[in-house]
């Protein structure tokens, strides 16, 4: 994903970057998948096993793997499987166009 500061505040978004970044905040329209992402944001030393992850919910296994990979197709969350256990962590050059697009420019004072 292309990054750029302020974008709804500078110009109408493209019908193509538009469609780009739809599905992040499709992926960050479910109440789970905002929690996961908040833990695996919070997670000490940047990252956070599954196994800590599942047990905060009251859903089972498969569901929170199926929130975890919808995460990981939006470009959310990267995974690295160590052993048994998978290991997710935020991608922050995506975390970081969200600000970024989100962001107001500051006001100019005169």
């Amino acid at each position: 994903m292309s990054s750029c500061c302020a974008e709804l505040t500078t110009a109408p978004l493209s019908e193509e970057r538009a469609a780009e970044i739809a599905p992040v905040f499709k992926a960050l329209g479910d109440p789970v998948r905002l929690r996961l992402l908040s833990m695996i944001g919070s997670g000490a030393g940047g990252e956070v096993c599954v196994c800590e992850l599942t047990p905060a919910f009251d859903l089972s296994q498969p569901t929170i793997s199926h929130h975890l990979k919808l995460l990981r197709q939006a470009g959310l969350i990267d995974s690295e499987r160590r052993g048994t256990w998978v290991y997710y962590r935020l991608r922050p050059e995506t975390t970081d166009m969200l600000a970024s697009l989100l962001r107001r420019p500051a006001e100019v004072t005169a």
